[in-house]
This record gives structure tokens, C-alpha cells and sequence, in this order.
């Protein structure tokens, strides 16, 4: 034992000389974009505003994608600065809007013109195929990133990042998706595979962990 403790001391010994011998360390280049952790606000779907920042208080999230049944889209003036004055109590930012389903050009509209009332920069929607034209049209109207939230095997609508980057590849650049990876798991893809061949136009992630690669996966915790 006493050997042992012997040998211990002196290879620390040797490793604190070494250590005081070598240069300062020099830190890493930070080659990373700073990525935010925020919540969707879908998370929250049984839970007011109050709950949901209290939620996000004790996680210590700042960031909420913003939910209509939190600010419903007829929301006036007054009442969208209510609400900001309530994030801002608690130290949280509305980042975008959506997810927000859009079946005809009145849709995105009014999407549109709710997403600029509220001052966000981004929209995460759900449009039909045929209406990607107008959406176009739209973004570089306003100058919004559109983020196009894939569903999965579930809904015949953008089912994996291969479907979504499919659609959107000719168009501005700011149309691009909220890469779900827990629904692209789902269709059978890979989730970090995707991230990286489509980095580009991932502009929002919702993480989830599911429980097969298959339609019938479904949410678990993390």
C-alpha cells in the first residue's frame, strides 16, 4: 500500500512539473454558431401563459416559439403588448410564430401580417404543396424566414427533411424547415444525417426521442 501511494504521489508530482513547464493552454477556435434553446409553444398545449413561463423559469428557457392558443391571431395591438410585457417579466423572448397551418392564400395573410403585428422574424408553417409559389412571393415581401415544420409518416404533408428540401430547394433561400427529429426518425431517416446535408435551410429543430423508426414510434422523455 504504502508503494502504491508512493507511486501515485510521485507520477503527480511529475505531471504538476510537466504542467508548470508547458506554455498557457490556448483555448480552442471557436468555429460554432451559438445556437438558443427555446420551447415550442405546442409543448405547452394544456398550459395558459403563466404556467408555460413558469415551466420555462424553473428549465431556465428563454425562448418561445409562440402558440395562437397563447396569442390568438386576431389578437390586438394592445393585447400582442400585454403579452410581450409577460415574457419580458420572466425573461423570455418570442423568437417566431407557428406552428401555423396554411390551406389558401387568405391563410398566409393572415399568418403573415400576424407574424409582423407580433415582431418576429419567422414564421414556422405548414403549407400546402401548391401554395410554396405565394409563400415565396410573401417572404421576400417581407423579409421573414419561413421555417416548414415536417410531420412524419403521419400527415401526407413534408414528412421528412427529404421531402421538405425537395419543395424548397428553388426558392428563396430564407423558405426552409424546422427539422423535427423525432418525426424524420419516424419516416425512417436520420435525423443528424439530415442536419448536416441540409444545414443550410435548417432554421429551427424541435428535439424529441422516439421509440422506433416507424410509423408506430412514438414520444418518450429524453
Amino acid at each position: 500500500m504504502k508503494k502504491l501511494v508512493f507511486l501515485l504521489t510521485g507520477i503527480l508530482v511529475s505531471l504538476l512539473i510537466h504542467a508548470q513547464q508547458r506554455p498557457d493552454p490556448q483555448p480552442a477556435p471557436d468555429t460554432f454558431e451559438k445556437f438558443k434553446v427555446g420551447m415550442a409553444g405546442y409543448t405547452f398545449v394544456k398550459f395558459d401563459l403563466d404556467k408555460t413561463l413558469e415551466i420555462m423559469q424553473k428549465c431556465d428557457v428563454r425562448y418561445l416559439c409562440i402558440k395562437d392558443f397563447h396569442l390568438p391571431m386576431n389578437s390586438t395591438d394592445e393585447q400582442i403588448a400585454a403579452f410581450h410585457a409577460k415574457l419580458k417579466a420572466k425573461n423570455v423572448t418570442g423568437y417566431a410564430v407557428g406552428p401555423v397551418y396554411m390551406r389558401s392564400q387568405e391563410e398566409i395573410d393572415k399568418a403573415f401580417e400576424y407574424a409582423k403585428r407580433v415582431g418576429v422574424k419567422m414564421i414556422v408553417g405548414v403549407p400546402n404543396y401548391d401554395l410554396l409559389p405565394y409563400v415565396d412571393k410573401k417572404v421576400k415581401e417581407y423579409d421573414f424566414k419561413y421555417a416548414i415544420h415536417l410531420h412524419g409518416p403521419d400527415m401526407p404533408l413534408y414528412p421528412d427533411a427529404d421531402d421538405v428540401w425537395k419543395n424548397v430547394k428553388d426558392l428563396d433561400p430564407r423558405i426552409g424547415m424546422c427539422l423535427d427529429i423525432g418525426h424524420d426518425r419516424r419516416n425512417g431517416k436520420d435525423p443528424v444525417k439530415d442536419l448536416k446535408k441540409y444545414r443550410s435551410r435548417v432554421f429551427d429543430v424541435h428535439i424529441k426521442d422516439v421509440t422506433g423508426a416507424t410509423k408506430q414510434g412514438y414520444s418518450v422523455e429524453v
